[in-house]
């Protein structure tokens, strides 16, 4: 297989100030959730070079054995050494897999080690499915943890003492760090770089790699227009295309049943098992892509936007983005509209 060299090391000396970084890799590991986090922590060592910075990464690439190891692609990354056993460590990153059941009966040392090693490190990260390492270890039982949405129900029945997001892009718990699928394992190690070297260098970071430093929501951005395609239901359609030309009124789940011609029980189970979430959630998804996009596309006023939107008022529309977003509808806009847009 072709290989990428896993010998990332970063340019300055092993000095005080110098963060040491251990990813760690298996056979069938996620290719993009270790070149990610390679490439935020280069970019931030180059920038820090430039500088004259001293301090800077220096990234151990590892595995439970040393050698080439095969990703889930035609590549492979090579382990410079294997899991370190009494050596001190940091931060440690550890990459998910695609067949992450499949991982995890093959991985038991790699199990073993989290258990051992995880109380010793200052960070001690496991990206996207790599939350199931940590699980099996029994390291998030009754903590905060975030995977894959795609993965998220499989982890919380198979480990109910979790508090699984399915939502979060990542979750700290203590000096546990889990994050969701793949690309968001950059927005996991970009925190790392804001925790250690500043906001400013994080924000160059993201600069380099185009992409926000702190992206608003969470995994579960998906299209409500876009979700509706997805339902075999016909009645379920008809609801959703009846709600998008109604956002900017009042509609209750009862005015949503009675239009289905059905009991608000009985439809709220139906809508829930058609698209997965309930009808109330769905209202507001729909409402704040409405209100995002005239946030972004128009310069009406904040009361404007809540009319149009159907929160009614600026100020439940700000509570609302609070909830979703992490930031006001004003922050929003001030955030993410671009300049040809202003």
């Amino acid at each position: 297989m072709p290989g990428i060299d896993g010998g990332m090391e970063s340019t300055t000396p092993n000095i005080f100030g110098e963060h040491l970084v251990h990813l760690v890799i298996y056979p069938g590991f996620k290719i993009m959730e270790a070149v990610g986090p390679l490439s935020v922590l280069g970019y931030a060592n180059k920038h820090l070079a430039a500088k004259a910075d001293s301090r800077g990464y220096k990234i151990n690439v590892v595995a439970p054995m040393a050698g080439s190891v095969p990703s889930d692609m035609m590549m492979s990354l090579e382990a410079a050494a294997a899991l370190p056993e009494e050596q001190p460590v940091s931060t440690v990153i550890i990459a998910g897999a695609a067949d992450i059941e499949t991982a995890i009966v093959q991985q038991p040392s790699l199990i073993k080690w989290c258990r051992k090693r995880a109380c010793d490190a200052d960070r001690f990260a496991a990206l996207c499915t790599g939350s199931f390492f940590l699980a099996e270890a029994g390291l998030l039982e009754g903590r905060r943890a975030a995977t894959h949405w795609n993965f998220a129900s499989l982890l919380q029945r198979r480990f109910p003492g979790i508090q699984v997001d399915a939502d979060a892009i990542f979750v700290q718990d203590g000096n546990l760090w889990t994050s969701a699928g793949v690309t968001a394992a950059i927005d996991l190690t970009l925190a790392f770089v804001e925790q250690d070297f500043g906001r400013d260098l994080a924000l160059q970071v993201a600069r380099d790699l185009v992409i926000y430093l702190k992206r608003p929501g969470g995994q579960s951005q998906f299209s409500a227009a876009l979700t509706g395609q997805l339902t075999g239901s016909a009645d379920i359609r008809d609801i959703q295309a009846w709600l998008m030309a109604r956002l900017d009124q009042p509609v209750t789940v009862k005015d949503m049943a009675e239009r289905a011609r059905m009991s608000p029980r009985h439809f709220s189970r139906l809508f829930l098992a058609e698209l997965g979430m309930t009808p109330s959630v769905y209202l507001e998804n729909a409402r704040c892509e409405r209100a995002v996009t005239l946030l972004l596309d128009t310069d009406m006023p904040l009361k404007t936007v809540a009319f149009r939107a159907g929160f009614g008022t600026d100020e439940r529309m700000r509570k609302v983005f609070l909830r979703k977003f992490s930031l006001t509808a004003r922050d929003y806009r001030a955030r993410f509209k671009t300049a040809t847009q202003k």
